[in-house]
């Protein structure tokens, strides 16, 4: 049975930051591709970074570029999310996926990890 636990969520002040972490299980985390989207309040799901398989090729929405960073433990089966220099316009749900390629993300498999941005 697949698992996509997210977490490191939390309400945060403008300009400050947070670290996710999806510990997945169940697949072989180390053959795939793994993204981060989100779903802001009213809005559909926004894919904001993903990275390959080995962990040495990543890309970012250009909303993000510059403020987050995605990176991987194949050996803790986990992808994190760092997020700084946070905005209101982040403020939503955040969730891990998967896919065999580039862009063959899965829907949501997880409870996901909320961020609030707000002073």
């Amino acid at each position: 049975e697949v698992q996509m636990v997210e977490s490191g969520g939390g309400l945060v002040q403008p300009g400050g930051s947070l670290r996710l972490s999806c510990a997945a299980s169940g697949f072989t985390f180390s053959s795939y591709y793994m993204a981060w989207v989100r779903q802001a309040p009213g809005k559909g799901l926004e894919r904001v970074a993903d990275i390959n398989p080995d962990g040495d090729s990543t890309r970012y929405a250009s909303s993000v570029k510059g403020r987050f960073a995605i990176s991987r433990d194949n050996a803790k089966n986990t992808v994190y999310l760092q997020m700084n220099n946070l905005k209101s316009e982040d403020t939503g749900v955040y969730y891990c996926t998967r896919g065999l390629t580039w862009y063959s993300y899965t829907d949501p498999e997880g409870q996901g990890t909320h961020v609030t941005v707000s002073s």
